[in-house]
């Protein structure tokens, strides 16, 4: 009997032993592997470069922003032999020579970049001016006008000032002969001007890159009544000088006129060119000739509407840049010839 238990609690404890050693046995899993990774920060997008300033009538460096932030101001000027020497005219953005009665010219000069203190002699309005400064708005300087000329000014967007209205922005040098001893003081009228800088009546092309079209040694504008004008071609300066009544023209500041574009615009005078309140048709379009950087590109002008600039397009309908820098912008009859010397 007492042997018997003894094999039974052996037995038993056996048991226990074997299955305690297996119950409940747990492993602990392998460590999970973690991989770390670094989240790569977005490269800064490169700041874009200020926009270069321009000057808005001759697409030059407007490094202070002075043309930008100020309106036009165009001046009419008397263009008689007589007249000579121009002050100031030297100094404007871009100049329009226009045919007036009895086919002489006038000039209307237009000015943003710079402020001389005498531009001159000022004379009257015509009818072909509000065309030319519609688009321009600012500032428009005359003498006076026929009655339908001051009308035909009045529908332009423009602040006027005649001799009255500019008091003292305007003076006459009593040691030259009237009508011809009238001068503005365009600095001042800057002032006068609540419109904001005019808008690029020209595209240009970077400096580098030469335009297309045919060589020219120079040029002439066949105006009747001895105001033909001719310009030549200075390779070394690469300027066009300017040169009526046959010799070269001479600022009042000693500076012989030059440009950097000429733009001819075949246009008809409305009424008969040289005629008694004649205006150049310079609205729909015509013949346009540009001289720029000793080459003539010929193609056509089209302009609209006579509030926003005119387009210059070549044979391709392509706009014609010019040569950053000023222009002249000759207006003869469809009726008169321009001369090129290649």
């Amino acid at each position: 009997m007492r042997r018997g238990m003894c094999w039974f609690l052996a037995v038993g404890l056996c048991v226990a032993s074997c299955s305690g050693g297996s119950k409940h046995a747990v492993r602990s899993a392998p460590p999970l592997s973690v991989t770390t990774t670094t989240a790569r920060r977005p490269k800064p997008k490169p700041k874009p470069k200020p926009r270069p300033l321009l000057a808005p009538l001759t697409g030059l460096a407007d490094p202070f922003g002075v043309a930008e932030h100020r309106c036009a101001v165009t001046v009419k000027i008397d263009n008689t032999q007589v007249a000579q020497p121009h002050y100031g005219i030297e100094q404007a953005d871009v100049v329009y020579e226009e045919v007036v009665e009895y086919g002489i010219t006038r000039l209307a000069a237009i000015f943003n970049s710079h402020a001389p203190d005498r531009v001159g002699p000022v004379r009257s309005v015509r009818l072909t001016d509000q065309l030319i400064v519609s688009p321009l708005r600012g500032v428009f300087a005359y003498s006076g006008g026929a009655p339908y000329a001051i009308d035909s000014i009045n529908t332009a967007p423009v602040t006027q000032l005649d001799e009255t209205r500019a008091g003292p922005m305007m003076f006459r040098d009593l040691g030259r002969p009237a009508p011809h001893n009238l001068y503005a003081h365009v600095d001042q009228m800057y002032s006068r001007c609540t419109d904001p800088a005019p808008p690029a009546l020209f595209t240009y092309r970077p400096p580098a890159r030469r335009p297309a079209g045919g060589p020219v040694a120079s040029m002439t504008v066949g105006f009747d009544h001895g105001y033909a004008v001719t310009w030549t071609w200075d390779r070394s300066s690469r300027i066009w000088n300017r040169a009526i009544f046959g010799t070269g023209e001479i600022a009042a500041s000693g500076v012989q006129l030059w440009t950097t574009n000429i733009v001819v615009l075949f246009t008809p005078y409305v009424g008969g060119v040289g005629a008694l309140g004649a205006e150049a048709a310079l609205t729909g379009g015509g013949t346009a000739w540009v001289f720029t950087d000793g080459r003539v590109i010929k193609g056509t002008w089209w302009h609209p509407d006579r509030t926003k600039p005119a387009q210059l397009l070549d044979s391709s309908r392509h706009r014609i840049p010019l040569t950053p820098g000023p222009t002249w912008v000759e207006l003869p009859d469809i009726t008169y010839g321009v001369a090129i010397t290649p």
